[in-house]
């Protein structure tokens, strides 16, 4: 499961209201895979993948989605290297994720995305470097699954424990 690898300004998991609208996005120089969350939290659903043109069309874009999904969470996927070290690649979706943040004025959240990109190439039988850009998607959406199953499980966790029944 995957850890934050940083967090800014972010409700813990646990914390967040039960109809949170979360949006996660896989960064990417030429494309932007999204997903986005049902809004009691159980499911996360791709999106159509945004084609990066200028930094102000994409934040046009994310801030007309945010409003159009009631968005009150952004997860932004960090590219680390297998051995968890920053990669080039995560530095850039650090700065994306603090460009985001400023421009909509919502929470943000990098993840670590270590083997999305892997895992949806094994789950679509595409490769992200054919002409199917909807992979980014879903490795957003398995980013965001991840996410999702972490709130459940500390969610779980908190709930008080019930006292056997004795007869």
């Amino acid at each position: 499961m995957a850890s934050p690898t940083h967090t800014r300004g972010a409700a813990a998991p646990a914390e967040l209201p039960l109809r949170a609208g979360i949006l996660a996005i896989d960064y990417g120089r030429k494309r932007l895979g999204l997903a986005v969350s049902d809004e009691l939290g159980l499911t996360a659903h791709t999106l159509p993948v945004i084609v990066r043109t200028n930094r102000r069309s994409d934040m046009r874009r994310l801030r007309e989605l945010a409003k159009e999904k009631v968005i009150q969470l952004i997860l932004v996927g960090s590219p680390l290297h297998l051995s968890g070290r920053t990669s080039e690649m995560a530095e850039e979706a650090a700065k994306f994720a603090e460009r985001v943040e400023k421009e909509l004025g919502l929470p943000v959240e990098l993840r670590d995305e270590r083997l999305t990109s892997w895992e949806a190439e094994q789950m679509t039988g595409q490769s992200k470097t054919g002409k199917n850009s909807e992979i980014d998607s879903v490795a957003a959406a398995i980013l965001l699954r991840e996410y999702l199953e972490e709130v459940r499980t500390l969610r779980k966790s908190k709930l008080p424990v019930r006292e056997s029944c004795e007869k």
